[in-house]
């Protein structure tokens, strides 16, 4: 299965930039994610930013004219010139841009994708800036690291979409913390008390059997709403693996349907995946409908873009967990 890993910043001069990432995926796929409009504008730029492509003309000399709008509504219009296209091996632009009205970042970008194997490629971006004070402008103003981090995980999330097919969920994220500190947060009642539960849900009882065939059966308020809901583990693979029968329930622990979606699958399967490199930990979340109904599974897919609002909540809850919030 696609496991992205942790994006990693190189050793690089006083004037370039130099991110990393390896992703379980042919470097024909990932080449064709890259390279494909329809595909960039859903995973261009850092978490929280919309991509808007006015121009895209994959040659030397050709133009990727965009725009991105950041989660506060401010644009940054962007404008590169391709200089030299490898198929499948590099891409190399000039580029310029930033914040409408503000000072503008100017830099040249190669990516690189390397094949280390019939399934995994490593791809690797160099900004190169005319001095050392336009690169520590963008890393200070734009957050240009953390951001160009972001930019790769999107990617990732997207790789390991695309490689899994139409009825598959799934979601990756990087948590600034050791494997062994967010393996405990899903593996220890106390911290699943702390984060658990999409935003605005608070655990208000929870019993956990961590091993297979034991689970976890919790109780979720949001105001007046009461929601209880059980995992029931198939593997425990610690600091490594995770996956379980997800499912709402009633406060016996018996299996029951989504109280407001009768036509939402009885269960699905969850399988989580934790992989470190540099004291970052990426899980890698997948879900899918278990001996389900053609009709369950259309509702399923359609529903793909709110299950990811709220895994996106409840994974914003477990990185301010891990940041001590």
């Amino acid at each position: 299965m696609p496991k992205p890993h942790a994006t990693t910043v190189q050793s690089a001069s006083e004037r370039e930039i130099v991110l990393a990432r390896t992703f379980d995926a042919p470097r024909e796929l990932v080449w064709d994610l890259w390279t494909r409009p329809e595909h960039i504008a859903r995973w261009w730029g850092p978490k929280g930013f919309t991509t808007q492509i006015e121009e895209f003309d994959l040659r030397p000399g050709g133009r990727f004219k965009h725009v991105m709008r950041g989660p506060d509504g401010s644009s940054y219009p962007n404008l590169s010139v391709f200089r030299e296209i490898v198929a499948l091996e590099r891409i190399v632009y000039t580029h310029g841009g930033g914040r409408e009205g503000g000072r503008g970042a100017h830099f040249e970008t190669t990516w690189s994708f390397e094949a280390l194997g019939p399934r995994r490629t490593r791809v690797t971006g160099r900004m190169v800036f005319p001095t050392a004070e336009d690169r520590a402008f963008v890393i200070r103003e734009y957050g240009a690291i953390e951001g160009g981090r972001q930019h790769l995980a999107r990617l990732a999330e997207h790789v390991a979409r695309s490689a899994s097919g139409g009825d598959e969920i799934v979601l990756v994220r990087d948590f600034a913390a050791p494997r062994e500190l967010v393996w405990e947060a899903w593996t220890d009642v106390e911290h699943l008390r702390r984060w658990w539960g999409p935003k605005g849900f608070t655990v208000e009882s929870a019993a956990l059997d961590l091993r297979p065939g034991g689970s976890f059966h919790y109780l979720m308020r949001a105001g007046g709403e009461e929601m209880w809901g059980k995992f029931v583990f198939r593997e425990v693979q610690p600091p490594e693996r995770l996956s379980w029968v997800n499912s709402f329930s009633d406060p016996q622990r018996a299996t029951a349907r989504h109280a407001a979606h009768e036509a939402w699958p009885l269960e699905m399967l969850v399988e989580l995946t934790f992989l470190e490199n540099d004291g970052v930990t990426t899980l890698t979340l997948r879900s899918s409908p278990l001996d389900a109904s053609p009709s369950e599974r259309k509702v399923f897919r359609d529903g793909h873009d709110s299950m990811r609002g709220g895994w996106g909540g409840t994974f914003e809850q477990l990185d301010e967990h891990l940041r001590g919030g």
